[in-house]
């Protein structure tokens, strides 16, 4: 048995593991890479490995940089069974279509642009797929249940266990029989992990022992700020903005959008803050935050008090869900008193680029920051200080305050991250980490071998190790 690493190594996204068997082949996640040009590029090449040669797929959640690629692999001839939760499976169900409009929308933005400058767009102007790959690939959707055995193999079980990062998220239990019927070998991918205690969604699932771990590491060198100091920083930054200007949030559509909400109705019932506007300009977003809803029975005991109808009747919180084009250009013109919450996370895409255009040069507006910005993104540039950025053809000047606020990441920090490994009872005959840059998986591994002795391995692209 072999795990070669297709992406998410030494970089956080593209998450596509292959594991080969003597009878099966499968991936674990299929999932775009988001940052910059260089990923622009490089997520159009072809796979590099036969896609009707892959017998299944194991999707740990919903998130594009995991799944974003499941569309692509079917058009280029996967016909097997895609594997998920109940919950990852109603996610994906909006989030690839939305993903093939985007792309119709960049190709044609790249075709105009390829007739006014021959040969730069080359490559950009047809989408990867469109919605009848997204139609065909989610057809092959099959779910389980979290701590359910399925085998997709007679040699081959498989469990789902909650990772606690966005709703339906999963940790991967794999046990491998071989053909001469020795011990079962077992695999762990713990897909992304939340953090402890957070909002929402219960913690992650500690698992007591495995042969192997496959961990990510996004956050494995930095620790987020504690939840009260977080409440404080926010609460600041509401009082000091919104009296002459707007505050604006990027955010993922899943996850991040409701977390957000979810702690702006928790400070006006702990703090008495004044309620203020919130506008979710995200028709995304609106989708999954009623698919959040529907799945209320993953919520923690505490965020179903929370978000419970009556609370928030009782909380006062004016929000509002926009839909329309013409709904949203209207926010632009709203000077001070608002908080937008708007895709994509990263701002490299969608509605928020046009709130971030109106507002960034404004010193009055400050903009919030709430979860990873991948290398190249327009999101990871104002986070490094940019004192101007490029949007739709001009430099725009970067004069709103701009604020990282760690304590809402859907990741766990490192000592989440720590807690979480010292669940297991045996240590592994290796680690190998992953979702990472460099910096923080290196650090992790450090602490992991000073602190528990393990073998830790930080795979690069391409690597193929045998188990």
């Amino acid at each position: 048995m072999q795990i070669q690493f297709f992406g998410a190594a030494q970089e956080v996204t593209g998450s596509c593991f292959m594991v080969s068997t003597a009878s099966q082949r499968f991936l674990v996640d299929c999932g775009m890479l988001q940052g910059g040009r260089e990923a622009v590029h490089r997520v159009r090449l072809p796979f590099d490995f036969d896609a009707s040669e892959i017998d299944f797929v194991i999707l740990t959640h919903a998130h594009i940089d995991h799944s974003g690629l499941l569309p692509k692999l079917t058009k280029a001839g996967f016909t097997g069974p895609i594997y998920c939760t109940p919950a990852t499976q109603d996610l994906i169900s909006i989030l690839l279509p939305d993903s093939a409009h985007i792309q119709q929308v960049d190709a044609e933005r790249a075709q105009r642009r390829e007739r006014e400058e021959p040969g730069k767009y080359t490559g950009l102007t047809e989408p990867m797929y469109d919605m009848v790959d997204v139609q065909q690939s989610l057809e092959q959707v099959v779910t389980h249940q979290y701590d359910t055995l399925f085998s997709p193999h007679p040699h081959l079980r498989f469990r789902f266990r909650d990772a606690g990062h966005i709703l339906g998220s999963a940790i991967v239990e794999c046990w491998h029989q071989d053909e001469a019927n020795t011990a079962p070998k077992k695999i762990v991918f713990s897909g992304d992990l939340g953090q402890n205690e957070r909002p929402i969604l219960r913690d992650p699932t500690l698992i007591e022992e495995t042969d192997y771990l496959v961990m990510e590491a996004t956050y494995g060198d930095r620790n987020h700020k504690k939840e009260n100091a977080t409440d404080a920083e926010l609460i600041r930054i509401f009082e000091q903005t919104l009296p002459r200007g707007n505050v604006i949030i990027p955010a993922f559509a899943v996850g991040r959008t409701q977390e957000i909400i979810y702690k702006l109705i928790q400070l006006h019932q702990q703090y008495s803050v004044k309620p203020f506007p919130i506008f979710v300009d995200s028709p995304l977003a609106s989708k999954a935050t009623a698919i959040t809803f529907k799945h209320i029975e993953l919520f923690d005991d505490e965020a179903k008090q929370v978000f419970g109808r009556k609370a928030i009747q009782e909380s006062k919180i004016n929000i509002t869900f926009t839909d329309s084009v013409e709904q949203s250009m209207a926010l632009n013109r709203i000077s001070s008193g608002a908080v937008i919450i708007s895709a994509s996370g990263m701002a490299d895409s969608g509605r928020i680029r046009h709130h971030l255009r109106h507002n960034l040069p404004r010193q009055q507006c400050a903009i919030l920051i709430t979860g990873f910005q991948a290398q190249g993104t327009l999101g990871r540039r104002l986070v490094d200080g940019a004192a101007s950025v490029n949007m739709f053809g001009e430099k725009v000047p970067v004069r709103a305050s701009i604020h990282t606020i760690g304590g809402l990441s859907a990741h766990a920090d490192q000592s989440a991250l720590l807690d979480w490994v010292q669940g297991f009872k045996v240590a592994p005959k290796e680690t190998f980490l992953v979702h990472s840059e460099p910096k923080p998986a290196t650090a992790f591994k450090a602490l992991i071998e000073r602190e528990l002795d393990w073998d830790v391995t930080i795979p690069q692209r391409g690597q193929i190790v045998k188990l």
